[in-house]
């Protein structure tokens, strides 16, 4: 049997951390999209240099681990940047799940016909106005699914800022098991919490994939 009573003594904690979670998925979700659609443009973008530039920024945040990126914003920047854990954790955060939206946003650029593109330039556009008028809205529509899941992701990732004294559930749900020493129950009621957030958006997610799939 849980033992309640942890919860309900410090269920303000818990709902404190739940709120900084959600407060810090939802920046995250906006920052990561917008410097994710900036990388996936620069990734086929006909200028060489800045194809290697977001070649090298996917390749390079994809394939180091989550908490080396945040451990360098806490502790590798703290000599010249006083960054509080929550920023260091949001920032982190955000360029990590960056780098997968950008792939997931790259694919959907590929997968607009390439004469969309040819046409809008013949038309007089350039190719940032083509891109931003004609073919971005094109493969938003077709990326909002995995987008979606990215953020179902970055939920959950946002429990790395228990690290670095983010304030977010994880840290409550660690000072609860400072407090009582009793590990299972504690971090059950947090991945309660964690669960409140995550099914309705898998539920939302795919819904929203099944009802574009009959819209195509």
């Amino acid at each position: 049997m849980l033992n309640f009573s942890i919860l309900t003594k410090y269920f303000d904690l818990y709902f404190q951390g739940f709120l900084t979670t959600i407060e810090v998925s939802i920046i995250g979700l906006i920052c990561s999209f917008i410097l994710g659609v900036i990388v996936a443009v620069l990734r086929i973008a006909p200028l060489r240099i800045l194809n290697w530039i977001g070649t090298c920024f996917v390749e390079f945040i994809r394939n180091i681990p989550l908490i080396l990126i945040v451990f360098f914003f806490y502790y590798g920047l703290s000599k010249y940047v006083n960054l509080s854990g929550f920023a260091a954790g949001t920032i982190g955060l955000t360029i990590y799940t960056a780098a997968f939206i950008a792939e997931a946003v790259r694919a959907g650029i590929q997968s607009v016909d390439k004469g969309q593109m040819e046409a809008a330039r013949s038309s007089g556009l350039t190719y940032i106005q083509a891109m931003k008028h004609i073919v971005l809205p094109q493969a938003i529509k077709i990326v909002i699914p995995p987008i979606g899941n990215q953020f179902i992701n970055l939920v959950k990732n946002s429990s790395i800022l228990g690290l670095v004294a983010g304030m977010e559930l994880m840290y409550f749900a660690d000072y609860v098991h400072e407090k009582t020493w009793i590990s299972f129950d504690t971090y059950i009621f947090a991945a309660l919490f964690y669960l409140v957030l995550t099914i309705p958006l898998s539920i939302f997610v795919n819904r929203l994939e099944k009802r574009l799939a009959r819209s195509y």
